[in-house]
């Protein structure tokens, strides 16, 4: 094996690492709530940590959970994770979101993705996550649907980042996309339906 892909192997295990700390579990935990998985929709993202009404926890866990992506998509974009594979950027930031959906630590259930998924594009293109970012807001305070926001900020982050960024970030933002609506299956089966919680409410 060549040195080249044992350090694209090796970046892509540290990209996964990092994604897959559980900062919504830990916080809760810190403060003493105990699992946050054993309430509301078992979620250990921001979204869950919001219906123990803790609102300081709830923004920590947004901003940390952000914040891994956009440090692995940093690290990806400027040349610290080298590779010889034109796209191995792109993987690598796919890994840490991956990282999130399924960590280790938690037996592979882990959150949904979303303000990770934030993180990573505001870091491959910052331009890019801010239009993601400023669409979750648009329909979060319209609807009160923190699913529907997510839905529709990682569905049109593709189209953003073809026209800001182009077709290298718009492609990893599609893959993206496709992981979010897959981890969003059961909220789309509930909004359909009519059932699923508004931002706040305190399921379960």
């Amino acid at each position: 094996m060549s040195a080249d892909v044992q350090i694209s192997i090796a970046a892509a295990v540290l990209a996964y690492l990092i994604g897959s700390i559980p900062f919504g579990l830990l916080l809760t935990r810190a403060a003493g709530l105990g699992d946050i998985r054993s309430i509301g929709s078992g979620n250990i993202g921001a979204t869950n940590v919001l219906r123990t009404g803790h609102k300081g926890l709830a923004a920590a866990t947004l901003l940390l959970d952000g914040g891994k992506g956009a440090l692995v998509a940093w690290l990806a974009t400027a040349g610290h994770f080298s590779s010889p594979y034109g796209y191995d950027t792109s993987a690598i930031c796919f890994v840490a979101v991956i990282g999130h959906d399924f960590p280790v630590w938690l037996r592979f259930k882990g959150g949904k993705g979303v303000a990770t998924t934030l993180g990573v594009l505001l870091g491959a293109s910052f331009f890019t996550g801010l239009a993601a970012c400023a669409t979750w807001l648009a329909i979060a305070a319209l609807f009160r649907f923190s699913s529907l926001a997510a839905l529709a900020s990682i569905g049109l982050a593709p189209v953003f980042a073809w026209f800001i960024a182009g077709p290298q970030t718009a492609i990893l933002a599609l893959a993206l996309a496709i992981l979010g609506f897959w981890r969003h299956s059961s909220n789309i089966r509930r909004l359909l339906a009519g059932t699923e919680p508004r931002i706040g409410a305190k399921k379960g």
